[in-house]
């Protein structure tokens, strides 16, 4: 048991007493704060699934459920009323263990102040207020400045703040912007309130996503007024035509049917979630946002995308909800969340999951925005100096190590169907990856998907290298040489310093196959564990089961980034031999050419796609290949020509 924390057979319900029926739960902790909320179609079954082992749950529901002193229910009649009554009870007591969702940023709006007489256009960040329409978010503050720029020369309506306006008036005197007909000058009575409103419900339509029917509207005026020979208003007209359709083209349009739709995607690691939004009208983005929030538990994409959907259409209005909602996957409880958000809407709302065109690649791109924001933050979170210290010092003591490990060595086998085997060795200093200190091997003495004696002999290998510049730096030493860098250049050695924790990418059977060749080597002053990718346990040496670090552990945090590291330099090093290997074979069939003259045209070219791209008189151009030997091998490549990989969604041709 976690110690400080209560026993939950203490507040445990008898199971006869707990309803079967649907309903919303609270779980509270001795002082009387909410600190979960839930609801299920079965209570009895979902409160039971929480006491029945609780060491089986994962780590932070377990933390919740021992926190807790007491859990309360209450019934509904359908899932419906589940649905919003959880919302609700959300929203009033913010339960620490329930899973929010954090802008990664501030998003800039356009708002246009309805309420006033004469309403004032400006973009803003933060809350929003009662009786001001709001159009976004934004991405960039500067592009929808410039829109708004645009869109003052067609639609002249006030922008100033209330103190300049309440100036202008009493002077009698417009400000700049009514001087250079930016603004209409409400403010000295050049139009009056009525007129100038109607100017305002066209900006209000264009940030809408109304185009069309504005530029239809100027250009049947502008030909109205140069039949009726008003060639001055019929130049202005144009001039505004013009720049409306400046500030439209800006928007591309990404969905050639005008739909109005939210895209939805998610990218997720065991830890966090990130959550990117494209907010499309009248087919064409006009607005994005992103989110990143820890995990609460093993929720899958499902469970995730509920949580999500609930948070973003809370208290927004009904404008603000598209009739489609466009998603990577449907909740469980989608149909219930659609009748819910109609319901809010006023007008029917779906829920999709596009699977091929435009929306479908449009999808595709509000994934790779999420994942990519998803990257920097954690970035951002591994680069805080405090945060890296805090990690070092939880694997010293989770580990038990006799002092906070500073450098950490991490290996990775990576192969294809047992062939070209490789491993990687990547280092990180003080939490941060040491680059020039990763080194890649191929693996010699293991043949076929033995993962386990791959590891065995990399780590064998490392460490014999160890031993060997031990040696050479005593001998340096007896000399009073140098003891850590290469006597003749003065280099540091590669493989002279020894790490004080290495990680190997598996569980059980791979970290035994590693202490075995560290024990062999009778290298004793090393820790090692490893990282089972399933469930992200650690394993030590010896041990029958795994030592399970909470979620939030920064410890876990820098363990996972390590070893995804490694997986990624042994990938990238699988791939390039993978590519050789390709070159190699191809080449072998043209007559004559020999292994010499193979590798220079592999070392020149560098890939199987940069030589099959090579004319007859670049290939020429490489040491010992000259024109009948290179023409032979372009005929070679021709007749074994790259098969075209299609994206099926996006048609996109995608690279060998």
């Amino acid at each position: 048991m976690l110690s400080g924390m209560a026993d939950p057979a203490t507040y445990r319900p008898a199971s006869g007493t707990i309803p079967t029926g649907p309903g919303v739960y609270r779980f509270s902790d001795a002082d009387g704060r909410v600190i979960y909320v839930g609801k299920a179609i079965n209570l009895r079954q979902r409160l039971n699934s929480y006491f029945a082992d609780p060491a089986a749950l994962h780590f932070r529901t377990q933390t919740m459920v021992r926190t807790a002193a007491r859990v309360e229910w209450t019934l509904v009649r359908n899932e419906l009323e589940a649905l919003q009554l959880e919302y609700t009870w959300i929203k009033q007591y913010e339960p620490r263990f329930n899973i929010k969702y954090r802008d990664d940023k501030s998003y800039p709006w356009v708002a246009v102040t309805w309420s006033e007489e004469f309403p004032r256009v400006f973009v803003g960040r933060g809350s929003k207020r009662k009786g001001t329409r709001y159009f976004g978010p934004y991405a960039q503050a500067w592009a929808i400045r410039d829109t708004i720029d645009s869109l003052l020369r067609v639609f002249p309506m006030r922008s100033c703040t209330k103190g300049v306006f309440n100036s202008s008036h009493a002077s009698g005197r417009p400000c700049l912007m009514g001087y250079i007909g930016k603004c209409a000058a409400p403010c000295v009575g050049r139009i009056d309130a009525d007129a100038h409103r109607d100017l305002v419900q066209d900006v209000c339509d264009f940030l809408a996503g109304h185009t069309a029917a504005l530029i239809r509207r100027l250009d049947a005026e502008m030909h109205v007024a140069s039949t009726n020979l008003e060639f001055e208003r019929a130049a202005v007209l144009r001039d505004q035509l013009a720049a409306l359709k400046q500030a439209t083209e800006r928007n591309a349009i990404v969905l050639g049917d005008g739909t109005d739709a939210d895209i939805v995607a998610l990218a997720e690691d065991p830890l966090e979630v990130a959550v990117q939004v494209f907010h499309v009208r009248d087919g064409r983005v006009r607005g994005e946002r992103g989110w990143v929030a820890e995990r609460s538990d093993d929720g899958d994409t499902e469970a995730l995308l509920e949580q999500f959907l609930l948070q973003l259409y809370a208290d927004v209005d009904a404008d603000a909800i598209p009739p489609q909602v466009l998603l990577p996957a449907l909740p469980g409880s989608a149909d219930v969340l659609a009748q819910l958000l109609s319901e809010q809407r006023g007008g029917t709302v779906r829920l999709k999951v596009p699977r091929r065109g435009d929306k479908a690649a449009l999808l595709q791109t509000a994934a790779r925005n999420a994942a990519d924001a998803l990257a920097l933050h954690k970035v951002r979170r591994a680069s805080d100096l405090s945060t890296r210290n805090r990690a070092l010092e939880e694997l010293q003591e989770a580990l038990d190590l006799p002092q906070v490990p500073l450098r950490i060595e991490c290996y990775d086998i990576s192969h294809t169907m047992g062939t070209e085997v490789v491993a990687s060795m990547v280092v990180f200093e003080d939490g941060l990856a040491r680059k020039s200190e990763y080194r890649r091997f191929v693996i010699r003495t293991v043949e076929g998907s033995n993962d386990v004696g791959a590891m065995h002999e990399v780590i064998t290998r490392r460490f014999t290298r160890l031993l060997d510049e031990r040696r050479q730096a005593a001998a340096a030493e007896a000399e009073s040489g140098p003891l850590l860098v290469d006597p003749t250049t003065g280099a540091p050695r590669k493989f002279a310093y020894a790490p004080a924790l290495v990680v190997v990418d598996g569980g059980a059977p791979q970290v035994a196959a590693a202490e075995q060749a560290l024990a062999e080597l009778g290298i004793v002053d090393v820790a090692l564990c490893g990282l089972a990718k399933r469930l992200e346990e650690v394993w030590l040496p010896g041990e029958e089961y795994p030592l399970i670090l909470p979620r939030t552990s920064e410890g876990l945090y820098l363990l996972q980034r390590i070893r995804d590291e490694a997986h990624r330099f042994a990938i990238t090093h699988h791939r390039s031999r993978r590519s050789a290997s390709m070159v190699e074979s191809l080449l072998d069939e043209v007559p004559g050419l020999g292994e010499i003259r193979r590798k220079a045209l592999i070392t020149y070219f560098g890939s199987l796609r940069k030589l099959r791209l090579a004319s007859v008189a670049e290939l020429a151009e490489v040491p010992g290949i000259g024109p009948s030997t290179a023409a032979a091998i372009k005929r070679v490549l021709e007749d074994h020509e790259a098969p075209v990989a299609i994206n099926v969604t996006t048609g996109e041709v995608l690279q060998e």
